[in-house]
């Protein structure tokens, strides 16, 4: 699976909970998808999250 995110300004990206910060865990209510990448809190913009570990680790790769 894999699923594209317009992720907003402020939120983290990771699923795990922290304390009085938004997580992508508000907004995408999928299970077990991880993200693919990363943006920084104050950034926003398109995020890949799959299931596909294989699939992951290629769009991530830097090469």
């Amino acid at each position: 699976m894999l699923l594209a995110l317009n992720k907003p300004f402020g939120v983290m990206c990771k699923f795990s909970p922290e304390p009085g910060k938004p997580t992508l865990a508000d907004w995408v209510a999928v299970p077990h998808v991880y993200p693919a990448g990363r943006l920084d809190t104050d950034s926003e913009g398109l995020l890949l999250l799959t299931d596909d570990g294989p699939l992951q680790a290629r769009i991530a790769d830097p090469c």
